[in-house]
């Protein structure tokens, strides 16, 4: 039986990238987000039959998560992974310039969200037999060091990778294995200022290197596939001259 994922923001960027390669190597994947139109467009390329499962959720909702964790698991059996993908981002302003509706609408996005979809998944994995499951949480490179100006987006992401190693330990019991991919410049809609310029920690404005998607959803497939004796604990990856590594 094939295994069963869970994609969050699946209907662009990096969750469409790693829905496909999912399904391109075998899974069973549900796509989850809040446009039923671009989840639609996303299983379209996929071209892969039964195996898609569209389900259009609003992951600050805790009943709608759960929702989606149950519809998976009704149409495939269990649940094997959730890729926690899915987040937000606001426009680049100092932290005194920034709305407290932007700051909470972040927060509730980028890791209440995250929170609720993990907390559903390690209930569902814990419960099933054989028992476990992995869980990859998006950290991004923000999780690791900051953009100016982007205190609701890096603070999150900071938190999440909180969340991964909690998750890390609690998990061991019951075999949930957790992970957290740090991303840096994928091609994607949310990147594409960044080879016209984007302002850097010396206070200058840079172009940015990007890199293909498609290696996003290569690197996804190979923490799925690892057995859960096996983890990835954190990887980053990373258009290689982003000026990430080094002073800025």
């Amino acid at each position: 039986m094939a295994n069963t994922a869970i994609v969050t923001g699946a209907g662009t960027g990096v969750g469409r990238s790693a829905a496909l390669a999912l399904l391109a190597d075998g899974w069973n994947v549900a796509l989850a987000g809040r446009r039923a139109d671009a989840l639609q467009e996303t299983a379209d390329m996929a071209n892969a039959g039964d195996r898609v499962l569209i389900v259009p959720s609003d992951i600050t909702s805790a009943d709608q998560v759960d929702s989606l964790v149950d519809q998976t698991v009704a149409k495939f059996g269990r649940l094997d992974m959730l890729f926690n993908n899915a987040g937000g981002n606001v426009p680049g302003r100092t932290i005194d310039e920034i709305p407290v509706e932007d700051w909470q609408q972040i927060v509730d996005v980028n890791l209440t969200g995250s929170f609720l979809c993990a907390r559903a998944a390690f209930r569902q994995m814990r419960a099933q037999s054989p028992q476990g499951g992995r869980i990859v949480n998006n950290g991004s490179i923000s999780a690791h060091a900051p953009r100016p100006g982007s205190v609701p987006y890096t603070t999150t992401k900071h938190a999440i990778t909180g969340l991964t190693k909690t998750i890390s330990l609690d998990g061991r019991p019951f075999d949930i294995v957790c992970s957290q991919i740090d991303i840096g410049n994928a091609a994607t809609p949310m990147t594409e200022r960044m080879p016209e310029g984007v302002p850097q920690a010396d206070g200058s404005v840079r172009a940015e290197p990007v890199m293909d998607i498609e290696h996003i959803g290569n690197a996804i497939v190979h923490m799925s596939n690892l057995p859960l004796s096996a983890n990835v604990q954190f990887m980053t990856i990373m258009a290689t001259k982003m000026p990430f590594v080094g002073r800025g």
